[in-house]
């Protein structure tokens, strides 16, 4: 099994994606312990979508304003929407892990789950962009001692403080490739 967090090779070498928080750079650090403030967290849950958008079609599919600021890693994932059908793309903090993804469902700390989850649960079958590449892929909910691996994971890569926010449990998931995506090797 691949580490949960691989050095990530970033081809702009000014740049730098550090996905633990005590390898981020000062401002990288800075802007994670900001945003994981009641305050701000409340203010990025309403405005940081937006901008994760615009910056992710600036740069050709490749970046968010999220991975530039933060050195996060941040995929965008398409899900079918649970009551509409219609497909809803919203940028997700992820984990990589090999050819898989791991999302944590924070959603900031507020007292619902984001809606990407309730899609996911109602049709698990998703498309993730990240690093320019898209890829087919299906979520699994994860329960347990897999659960809390990964969410404890989650906190040295950004360290908020999401279980006194909120009474709900956190969904944790993992996406994987779809079987027909691998065999033809995208």
């Amino acid at each position: 099994m691949s580490p949960l967090y691989p050095r990530h090779h970033d081809t702009c070498e000014h740049r730098r994606v550090a996905y633990p928080f005590a390898d981020a750079a000062r401002f990288q650090r800075g802007i994670r312990k900001l945003a994981a403030t009641s305050p701000v967290a409340w203010l990025f849950a309403r405005t940081l979508h937006h901008l994760d958008r615009a910056v992710f079609r600036l740069t050709g599919r490749k970046r968010t304003f999220v991975g530039l600021a933060a050195g996060l890693p941040v995929l965008m994932l398409t899900t079918t929407g649970a009551k509409t059908g219609q497909r809803r793309t919203s940028p997700v903090l992820a984990i990589r892990d090999g050819d898989a993804f791991f999302l944590i469902a924070t959603n900031y700390g507020q007292g619902h789950h984001p809606g990407w989850v309730h899609n996911l649960r109602q049709n698990p079958r998703a498309s993730v962009t990240f690093e320019g590449v898209t890829r087919e892929m299906t979520a699994r909910e994860l329960s347990g001692d897999e659960r809390e691996h990964v969410f404890e994971r989650g906190l040295t890569i950004y360290p908020g403080s999401y279980r006194k926010r909120t009474t709900r449990t956190i969904p944790v998931l993992r996406l994987e490739p779809n079987a027909a995506a691998l065999a033809s090797g995208t």
